[in-house]
């Protein structure tokens, strides 16, 4: 399933979306934390038999509109560099909030199938492991076992026809700190003879919550950006391409940060 807001090369969301309801709330965490549990036992019994893409897209598209009936303002660009290449690719990007779990997959499919690296606690999630279980993962315990997991599993399922969806960094963060953001995109890319697309984003509008971390306040006056990048094709040992990934995803976020403070 196409989602017709995904159409072109720059979605925006309009204004006015929020829901009433969710500023009758005093935009508590009660509204988007009920909606999206809603979604999660919606698709679930799908889920934990056999998760079809189409199944997933829509979740997540579901979850993408949760978060415009919240205040969430999107700012989307860079969509027609998906469709630059057939076939999979490895997607590798900055990890700041929760949000980046949840709504790419409806952006990206149906001109990409997509599975992630995650953390594999993940899987043990109730209801919520159900939608990773296909996905790679790693226990961040042992880099080397990790490196060995993501490079045979992700060249599988790239030979398999689906591209692959990196978050170098260990643990999520609105800052990016180059010497924490390893290569290992770029090394699978590698391996399985496809190109990069960089992803920059700035999702801190979902902030990571004290208590339950996946579960903390939303920031209205943040705006959520995604941009996509120019596939970048892997030539040597990766280092270049590795630093333009890094660049692309630096500048991107300097401009962003300085636009929110003008404001």
């Amino acid at each position: 399933m196409k989602h017709v807001a995904f159409a072109a090369d720059t979605y925006i969301t309009p204004p006015g979306r929020e829901k009433l309801l969710h500023r009758l709330l005093f935009r508590s965490r009660i509204y988007y934390i009920l909606r999206f549990s809603c979604v999660i036992l919606r698709y679930w019994n799908i889920a934990r038999k056999d998760l079809d893409h189409e199944t997933w897209s829509q979740a997540s598209f579901d979850m993408f509109k949760i978060l415009e009936d919240c205040g969430g303002r999107f700012h989307i660009t860079g969509l027609d560099n998906l469709r630059k290449v057939d076939g999979p690719v490895v997607f590798v990007g900055n990890h700041m909030s929760m949000l980046e779990t949840q709504v790419p997959i409806g952006m990206i499919f149906p001109y990409k199938k997509v599975v992630y690296v995650i953390k594999e606690q993940l899987l043990a999630v109730p209801f919520f492991g159900a939608y990773v279980k296909k996905c790679i993962s790693v226990t961040r315990k042992s880099p080397a076992e990790d490196l060995k997991q993501v490079l045979t599993q992700g060249a599988e399922k790239i030979a398999s026809g689906r591209s692959v969806m990196i978050f170098p960094q260990a643990t999520r963060s609105v800052e990016f700190i180059p010497e924490k953001f390893n290569s290992l995109g770029v090394k699978l890319a590698k391996r399985a003879g496809v190109p990069v697309i960089p992803m920059a984003l700035k999702t801190d509008f979902w902030g990571n919550g004290r208590l339950i971390k996946d579960f903390g306040p939303l920031h209205p006056g943040k705006t959520i950006h995604f941009e996509f990048g120019e596939p970048i094709e892997i030539k040597g040992q990766g280092k270049q391409e590795h630093e333009r990934i890094m660049e692309f995803i630096q500048t991107r976020l300097a401009r962003w940060l300085a636009e929110e403070e003008q404001f």
